[in-house]
């Protein structure tokens, strides 16, 4: 039943289409240093919780344990988090991967929002996205691994 209402209510929000979207040529991957965006809507123990459709974003560092499930939406199986946070954040298998030689490095931060937004998404679009575009360049990422939820 959970479905139904949730796609009677966003089903059919426009996509908005970017003409001209920004690109650059990465890295190879064996030199790029790699973050994590998810829309988990995460939080660290003590963070105030998310509201619905909060346009805005949480940082958390690379080695932050104390990271709880935050998203709001009653249609979110929470059961993956709960046996392994890795589902939404996989902040250890990067981990792995930099150890391994896979990817280059593990950025030093990494960034969240609130998934379940609605169509419009101006304020994340125009102010918190390329905030967090700044930030993860100037923390030297070259690729994000994008855990959409």
């Amino acid at each position: 039943m959970a479905d139904e209402i949730i796609r009677a209510n966003v089903g059919d929000m426009p996509v908005p289409d970017f003409e001209d979207p920004a690109f650059v040529t990465p890295p190879k991957l064996s030199e790029a240093t790699v973050a994590i965006v998810t829309t988990a809507g995460l939080r660290q123990k003590g963070d105030a919780g998310w509201t619905p459709r909060d346009p805005n974003y949480r940082v958390f560092d690379t080695d932050a344990e104390d990271i709880q499930l935050g998203h709001l939406s009653p249609n979110f199986d929470r059961s993956g988090f709960v046996a392994d946070i890795n589902v939404v954040f996989p902040v250890d298998r990067l981990k792995e991967m930099a150890e391994e030689g896979v990817i280059g490095r593990v950025a030093p931060r990494h960034v969240t929002f609130m998934g379940a937004q609605d169509g419009n998404m101006t304020t994340i679009r125009k102010d918190t996205a390329p905030a967090v575009a700044k930030l993860l360049k100037e923390d030297g990422a070259d690729v994000v691994l994008l855990t959409p939820i």
